[in-house]
């Protein structure tokens, strides 16, 4: 497998439990892939974030609003790596109960991975609903 292609495989597993898990009210996983390196930065469709404190509180609170995922898809639109560097940019389709309200929802997403001890992590996200 090339460097590119492992990339994916994570993002088709772990990088995509994670957010399952979230969109079922559960930030932990999503927590544990994200950075522990500063710079670490959301910005948001519903909430922004800048380094390690309010990135945890945003987490935090997203899982609050979030349970009852029934499906979740990452359609990865381009991606590349570069040594240590990645990204992606796809679009999120949703469908999840949110305040206790089932919605359906699609995000343009764009993340920004670092490799930090061999492993990816996520140091930015950029997200926005699509209209329309």
């Amino acid at each position: 497998m090339s460097e590119r292609e492992d990339f994916l495989a994570w993002v088709r597993t772990s990088l995509y439990e994670a957010e399952v898990a979230l969109h079922n009210g559960d930030a932990a996983p999503r927590r544990a892939l994200w950075s522990r390196t500063e710079p670490v930065t959301v910005l948001g469709a519903w909430r922004s974030a800048v380094g390690r404190d309010e990135l945890d509180d945003l987490f935090t609170g997203l899982a609050e609003t979030f349970s009852d995922c029934t499906s979740y898809a990452f359609e990865v639109l381009a991606c590349d790596v570069s040594g240590d560097m990645a990204y992606t940019v796809g679009l999120e389709h949703t469908s999840a109960s949110v305040d206790g309200q089932a919605r359906t929802y699609t995000l343009r997403a764009t993340q920004v991975y670092r490799r930090e001890d061999g492993a990816w992590r996520v140091a930015h996200r950029h997200a926005d609903t699509v209209t329309t």
